[in-house]
């Protein structure tokens, strides 16, 4: 375990849980998972007004409970990853500006610099 920012963690490369994350997030934002969220509150009503045995409507509460956390940690973790790009632009653009005002408009080093951040949503 680490304290490490999500997005410093392991330097340019991606790790695996980095991957897996934007994996997950890619599945919880489309409209399967949608549907499969809507089936399974379906499911936690309908076990709550049919007589079914005490362990199945334990076990639907409890499947609801799992994938709530675990959407709780992938949207943390998109949280962080997008924040930390979001800062890094605007460094960037900062260090243009800065730039700009110190050595004119023949320097290219920050411009650089800037084109990189604007296409980090891609790696993000």
């Amino acid at each position: 375990m680490t304290l490490q920012h999500p997005a410093e963690r392991g330097g340019d490369r991606r790790g695996r849980f980095e991957r897996m994350a934007e994996s997950a997030s890619n599945v919880t934002g489309s409209p399967a998972f949608y549907c499969f969220c809507v089936l399974l509150i379906g499911a936690f009503v309908t076990v709550h007004f049919v007589p079914v045995p005490v362990p199945w409507m334990i076990f639907v509460g409890d499947m609801m409970a799992a994938v709530s956390l675990l959407l709780l940690a992938l949207l943390k973790n998109t949280e962080r990853r997008a924040e930390h790009a979001l800062q890094r632009k605007l460094d960037a653009i900062a260090a243009v500006l800065l730039e700009l005002d110190e050595d004119g408009p023949n320097s290219r080093k920050a411009h650089e610099s800037l084109r990189s951040a604007i296409r980090m949503d891609e790696d993000v």
